[in-house]
């Protein structure tokens, strides 16, 4: 099959990281002898014009340069066009990157585009609203929504965000629907993943996989503050299964499950972030599974 790529990377601003990882993409592109194209992503995630370009240009690729964000808003306006999707980390977190073991050096994520075989990914709506990675209901939203009014981002900025938060914190009452059963509980923060990960190898539902047709919801119950980040930190090295929702007990600080669909109500509004951008939150959610919703590059 002969490929087209279309890569969309940030406009070039002058700096030399970016500039470098543009002239990577050319000479091994040209290297490797496919045609391709370079455009730049854009702030509003509008991508909806590319519909044209890649029936017009027949393209076969489309090649994210970017983070999570940046990924949900190329694959949401292009799901269902004849394309698979490849990923050159460059967020902050790179959560589906990683989860996909894409390799977050440019130049192995570069020879993956051009070897790697392409496989279905899940993906899910929260109301209506497109993740393909994760979402959160609570602390970790609370996270986003600070993060992304820093002008610094990074690691760094990300941990000092998160020890702030953490403690400025406190549970929200939920009532969650699944298969029939009411749980109400309150709980700093509600995960929704397909992802295995919130990015940076934080682990937060570590039976997750991108393809399996469910999603893995964690709760973080709760608790004391100075018992949370250790029940935390025992759940991500992976010591907790997901549950059978009859296997549901009130002593469990974290509860781990697997479904399909799920209903949340969030009476007091507790923020949401969606694949780690802040989104405004709702009083109820429905949520449910797009199973393979399109096709990613990854290793075989």
């Amino acid at each position: 099959m002969t490929r087209k790529i279309i890569y969309l990377i940030n406009p070039i601003s002058g700096t030399r990281k970016k500039t470098q990882v543009k002239d990577l993409i050319i000479r091994k592109t040209r290297e490797a002898g496919i045609d391709f194209d370079i455009l730049p992503s854009t702030a509003n995630g509008q991508y909806e014009n590319l519909k044209e370009l890649i029936s017009k240009e027949a393209i076969t690729d489309v090649v994210i340069c970017g983070g999570d964000g940046t990924v949900n808003a190329v694959v949401n306006a292009l799901q269902g066009e004849p394309v698979q999707f490849g990923i050159i980390p460059m967020g902050s977190g790179n959560g589906l990157a990683l989860a996909a073991k894409i390799p977050k050096q440019t130049g192995r994520a570069l020879d993956l585009i051009f070897i790697g075989k392409a496989s279905p990914v899940d993906a899910f709506y929260i109301n209506e609203k497109f993740s393909c990675m994760l979402c959160g209901i609570g602390f970790d939203a609370a996270v986003a929504h600070e993060f992304a009014k820093q002008k610094k981002r990074g690691l760094q900025t990300y941990i000092r965000i998160s020890t702030l938060q953490y403690f400025k914190s406190r549970p929200y009452p939920f009532q969650i629907k699944l298969n029939g059963r009411l749980l109400e509980t309150d709980a700093f923060f509600i995960s929704i993943a397909n992802s295995n990960q919130f990015g940076n190898q934080f682990t937060i539902a570590p039976k997750a996989s991108l393809s399996d047709g469910l999603l893995d919801i964690v709760i973080i119950k709760k608790m004391s503050k100075l018992s949370l980040p250790f029940t935390v930190l025992h759940h991500i090295a992976g010591n907790n299964l997901p549950l059978h929702v009859s296997d549901i007990r009130d002593e469990k600080k974290i509860i781990y499950l697997q479904t399909d669909k799920i209903s949340i109500a969030n009476p007091e509004l507790a923020p949401l972030h969606i694949d780690g951008d802040p989104t405004d939150t709702e009083a109820a959610f429905e949520i449910r599974i797009i199973p393979h919703c399109f096709k990613l590059i990854q290793p075989f």
